[in-house]
């Protein structure tokens, strides 16, 4: 018996297309939370303001990522062996290059540097 060489190509196609409405699926749910949040309507996490760890993984692990390696933003594992803890709280409270200011008050801000300083 001869087979079709086509039916695998189908298959592939199939289960690309597949994919591609779950993935397309997923980025609308994705859009409508980050409007909702611009909006104000989203879930509010606050971090504890007196845990340096929490206050980065609410505004900063999105970027620098959990183990401080970088992804979006750049590695900052090291960061204290480069900057002083007020260079770092400046960056934090002014932002730099494609950084943005971040939200947070000036006690947060200089507990962030101060557990960020101790990276080197």
């Amino acid at each position: 018996m001869k087979r079709n060489p086509l039916i695998p190509y189908g298959i592939i196609a199939i289960i690309g297309i597949l994919a591609i409405v779950i993935v397309a699926g997923m980025g609308v749910g994705q859009r409508e939370a980050l409007q909702a949040d611009q909006n104000g309507e989203g879930p509010v996490e606050e971090a504890a303001s007196d845990d340096p760890q929490a206050l980065y993984d609410a505004n900063c692990l999105s970027c620098h990522g959990a183990d401080l390696s970088g992804g979006m933003g750049p590695d900052i594992t090291d960061v204290g062996s480069k900057m002083s803890v007020e260079e770092i709280s400046e960056i934090i409270q002014k932002g730099r290059g494609g950084m943005p200011a971040i939200q947070v008050s000036v006690e947060e801000a200089d507990l962030i540097s101060e557990w960020l300083s101790e990276k080197k």
